[in-house]
């Protein structure tokens, strides 16, 4: 059977929509009819090397590392958990046993969600009565890797330093759609390795063109392209909550992405904008806002 162009271009849509409709019936089927949205007001955010990384990320040339508050003067007072976080070392390591004795005093009473890049068994021990939960980066392509970080490793090392992390403690895998300037081609396949070693739940966010980078001039990832990995995200994992993090573009490309978000399934999503509430409560979802840092909603009340 041949087919005219028209035709195809009707065929892929069609197909498009048959995904998206069953992404939302698997969400329906698996979780209450809730959406959460969080405005993490009440998570210090805490570098443990200020503004030092020894990468220079193309994405993020340690830009964000200077938004967060270093360890050493870290103001905590009012806030009801941490993200801990830092630059890290040529071997791709966030120096997590730095500075223990303050992470120490500011742990009581207030729950933590690490960054901890590639890890070995000594670290996690050392700070695993600090951690509540670990947000660790995934990516799926070497080359990716590469070129993003500049580091001589492989997918294969963080496939191990991921599955060592589930060993000590509840682990949330990030993935950056787009992280490659933009171009998506990694995600896919960190989905079939995350699927093959087990999730209990992702975290997806979306490279953002960022000053003073490599990667500055550089665009976002199609709106589309995001949208559909979103989906294929809630068919690949249809009981397992999802994400869509704090760190994507603002502006038009959130008003246009989070309420894609909201009808592919997704269960939480960080700071959203306006046009993905107001679908939330179309579609009848029951919204809970939340204040804290995402992956810790579940902890929160555990810790309660």
């Amino acid at each position: 059977m041949k087919f005219v162009k028209g035709q195809v271009i009707c065929y892929t849509l069609y197909m498009m929509a048959q995904r998206w409709e069953r992404a939302w019936q698997v969400r329906g089927a698996h979780f209450y009819k809730e959406i959460e949205f969080d405005k993490p007001v009440d998570t210090a955010i805490i570098s443990l090397t200020g503004a030092q990384c020894a990468l220079d990320c193309a994405h993020c040339g340690g830009h964000y590392l200077r938004g967060m508050q270093p360890v050493w003067r870290a103001r905590v007072d009012g806030a009801t958990s941490c993200l801990i976080s830092g630059g890290c070392d040529t071997q791709g390591r966030v120096p997590v046993t730095a500075h223990l004795e303050k992470i120490k005093a500011i742990r009581q009473g207030r729950l933590m969600n690490w960054h901890v890049g590639l890890i070995g068994e000594d670290e996690i021990r050392a700070i695993a009565p600090y951690v509540d939960v670990i947000s660790f980066d995934f990516v799926g392509d070497d080359e990716t890797i590469r070129e993003v970080y500049g580091l001589d490793v492989t997918v294969e090392d963080y496939i191990q330093s991921y599955q060592l992390l589930r060993r000590y403690t509840r682990v949330l895998p990030h993935i950056t759609i787009g992280l490659r300037g933009g171009e998506t081609g990694h995600e896919v396949r960190a989905l079939d390795i995350l699927g093959a070693l087990g999730v209990e739940g992702l975290v997806l966010i979306v490279f953002i063109p960022t000053a003073g980078t490599r990667y500055a001039d550089h665009q976002p990832p199609e709106i589309r392209e995001v949208a559909e990995i979103l989906v294929e995200a809630r068919l690949r994992f249809p009981d397992k909550p999802l994400y869509l993090g704090c760190m994507r573009p603002r502006g038009r490309y959130r008003s246009e992405l989070d309420p894609l978000a909201v009808r592919a399934g997704v269960n939480t999503i960080v700071n959203p904008a306006g046009e993905a509430v107001r679908l939330a409560e179309q579609l009848g979802l029951h919204i809970v806002w939340g204040r804290e840092c995402c992956v810790l909603k579940r902890d929160r009340a555990a810790f309660e």
